[in-house]
């Protein structure tokens, strides 16, 4: 049900956020306790404000409103993907170089789970992350389908 819901959802918000200039990150239907929360998490070059949120949220909102999707009353979020905003695809990577970026993999490779460093590099097969280690710089080459997990990295 939660996947129908993103769907719909994802329907109706992309032409909103066409019309703003701005890009679907993430949408999520969950349960917590006995509140169910839609999330939707939007993101530009610019970054997103609050103002923004607001926006997109109240035409959203009579648009769901409108078709009446979910059935169970919910809480709607609407908010900016983040610092650390998650890559869901192969396109956020190409999107994403020259940023520090944490990935995790399904599996180890080259001996980790866990990479971070600056992407260099991305296509739809693999993404290559410059890692350093100590004093020298060493670049991995992590084939697309191997990553579990990848969200930009806010290094301190």
């Amino acid at each position: 049900m939660a996947g129908t819901i993103a769907r719909v959802t994802d329907e109706l918000i992309s032409p909103i956020l066409r019309g703003l200039n701005l890009e679907l990150v993430h949408i999520e239907f969950v349960k917590e306790g006995k509140n169910h929360y839609l999330r939707v998490f939007i993101d530009s070059p610019e970054g997103v404000d609050l103002d923004t949120c607001a926006q997109v949220s109240e035409k959203l909102s009579a648009a769901l409103d409108e078709q009446d999707p979910i059935k169970e009353s919910y809480f709607l979020e609407v908010s900016s993907a983040g610092a650390e905003r998650p890559l869901n695809n192969s396109q956020d990577y190409v999107n994403s170089v020259g940023k520090n970026v944490h990935v995790t993999t399904y599996e180890p490779f080259n001996g980790s789970k866990v990479f971070e460093g600056k992407l260099v590099d991305a296509n739809e097969n693999q993404v290559v992350i410059a890692i350093k280690d100590k004093t020298r710089v060493e670049q991995i080459t992590l084939p697309v389908e191997k990553i579990a997990s990848g969200r930009l990295a806010v290094v301190f």
